[in-house]
């Protein structure tokens, strides 16, 4: 298994170190012929206009959009729930368009608001997750297809879609792997499926 991270700018060594403890091959992907070289991506966190623009600049977007349409799991974190939201409230920045959310930006505050807290995650058992939110977006609205996982305050910080996640906090921040383990769960069950449509 090999775990591409989107290192155009944000925490992705961050990402990198934690899916390396938990035994994947990763990748910095910066150009679109690295996306058919992994089996997922994670989108992490950072400053969602730039790395949206970025990603238009070096051509990823399209190639990003056709791999998950494919089936690869992708995984966006802070900015990355963003940038993989269909919509954006009140806001016109490029967006991938991956997942059936409205997601709402910098909706827990500016930098000074930051903070951490406990979250209840569905699937993860009794113990609950530690969540470091900077700069935190939100999912304002979650549509059909859309399975909440974790909510803060009436919030919804944590979701599936088939085969693409969103966290509003930053997993790679703390030493729980939980959140990474369970998209490593995701791109397994990609891989199984996809050997099994090729019997």
């Amino acid at each position: 298994m090999r775990v591409g991270v989107l290192a155009l700018q944000g925490a992705f060594i961050e990402h990198e170190k934690i899916l390396k403890e938990l035994g994947c091959e990763t990748i910095q992907v910066r150009k679109k012929e690295q996306l058919e070289e992994i089996d997922g991506l994670i989108i992490p966190g950072g400053e969602s206009t730039t790395i949206g623009k970025l990603m238009e600049e070096f051509e990823l977007a399209e190639g990003i959009k056709k791999r998950a349409k494919e089936g690869m799991p992708v995984f966006g974190t802070c900015a990355g729930l963003i940038l993989i939201a269909n919509d954006i409230f009140e806001c016109s920045q490029p967006r991938l368009g991956l997942m059936n959310i409205v997601a709402h930006r910098n909706a827990f505050g500016r930098q000074v608001d930051s903070f951490e807290t406990d979250l209840d995650v569905k699937g993860l058992g009794d113990q609950p997750l530690r969540a470091v939110f900077i700069r935190a977006p939100y999912i304002k609205e979650a549509g059909e297809g859309v399975d909440v996982l974790a909510m803060h305050d009436d919030k919804i910080v944590l979701a599936r879609q088939g085969n693409i996640m969103a966290a509003a906090f930053h997993p790679e921040l703390t030493d729980d792997t939980r959140i990474h383990s369970m998209f490593i769960d995701l791109i397994e069950e990609s891989l199984n499926s996809q050997q099994s449509s090729a019997k």
